[in-house]
């Protein structure tokens, strides 16, 4: 199992099997020659080690659903969408403490797309965030970023927030005792090495840029102020910008118009359209209203797997989602 994977559990088990006992017979038979290195030669059991025991790292690292899931997602038909694709999550499911909390999940956003993931509570949203910025590591599945064909699987948050993906939680988290412009400084897109932060200090084009993000996120005349005297849709504007500072390729948010005022919503509904124009954005949110604004596509999670995925029209007229979502 450890070679064949888990991804798509027969699958995994077969492919491990025949791997193991291919090379076994081919060793047991004597086709494998020994190799003198002077000062030792490898016999045929020697090289069951030297192939066993790099196939065990290599699915550890670069496979964790093994060769099964590689099977599967290769064999998966790929489609014109898939060239443009940014980011692929594909046949993901797992498990915390026993409770299946992601079940064969499959998702695909594009490069400067902007996308609505709703559902109830217990559907899965926050967990499939946890999972792409590297919180959770699936028990199965692939995601796959970039043109590069990056495996996100086993990476840091750290290193996948360096290679492009941001995300905002639901409370905003900025430096309450810093000005705006001192915020949006400190998330520019830098080097962030040891050296490098000791030695800091602004570039000439820093406030030029600093202005550009103010004024996208509508705090333009609010960047000597401290985010404790700006009001809730202004603070979680400014952990936005801070976000867009960092220039992601992909941007996660986390339901932004909870507790915000109408004219805060439209304004919200405004930077976030933006900052698709530039990038992948995925919003995830309970509100209906508020997915409406947007005017994108829309995915819907029930039962911690994706029920329906089209234009807010078409899913609000999906029967299921009507039934589960809509509960009428």
């Amino acid at each position: 199992m450890a070679i064949g994977g888990r991804s798509r559990l027969y699958y995994g088990a077969v492919v491990g099997t025949a791997f193991v006992s291919l090379v076994s017979s081919w060793l047991s038979g004597g086709q494998a020659p020994d190799i003198n290195l002077g000062f030792y030669t490898i016999k045929w059991v020697d090289w069951w080690l030297v192939l066993l025991v790099p196939s065990f790292v290599f699915v550890t690292l670069f496979a964790p659903s093994g060769m099964g899931g590689l099977v599967d997602w290769l064999s998966k038909p790929k489609t014109p969408e898939d060239m443009s694709t940014l980011l692929e999550v594909f046949g993901v499911s797992v498990s915390i403490d026993g409770f299946r909390a992601i079940n064969n999940l499959t998702f695909q956003i594009g490069e400067a797309e902007l996308r609505a993931v709703i559902g109830l509570n217990g559907a899965g949203k926050t967990t499939f965030m946890d999972i792409v910025t590297g919180k959770t590591n699936p028990d199965e599945g692939q995601i796959i970023w970039s043109e590069k064909n990056i495996s996100l699987i086993g990476m840091s948050e750290a290193k996948i927030a360096q290679a492009g993906i941001g995300r905002k939680f639901q409370k905003p988290t900025v430096f309450e005792e810093q000005t705006v412009q001192e915020n949006l400084l400190m998330a520019l897109r830098k080097d962030r090495g040891t050296l490098a932060a000791l030695l800091f200090n602004p570039s000439a084009a820093d406030p030029q840029r600093i202005a550009g993000f103010a004024d996208q996120i509508g705090l333009a005349d609010a960047l000597f102020r401290v985010p404790g005297e700006l009001g809730h849709g202004q603070e979680q504007w400014l952990e936005i910008g801070m976000l867009l500072a960092q220039e992601p390729r992909l941007l996660l948010v986390d339901e932004p118009a909870a507790g915000m005022t109408q004219a805060e919503r439209q304004k919200t509904t405004a930077i976030l359209v933006d900052a698709a124009k530039t990038r992948a954005v995925v919003v995830v949110e309970r509100d209906i209203e508020f997915v409406r604004r947007l005017s994108c596509k829309v995915t819907v999670l029930h039962e911690e797997a994706v029920l329906a995925e089209d234009s807010l029209d078409h899913v609000t007229q999906n029967q299921e989602v009507i039934d589960v979502y809509l509960g009428r």
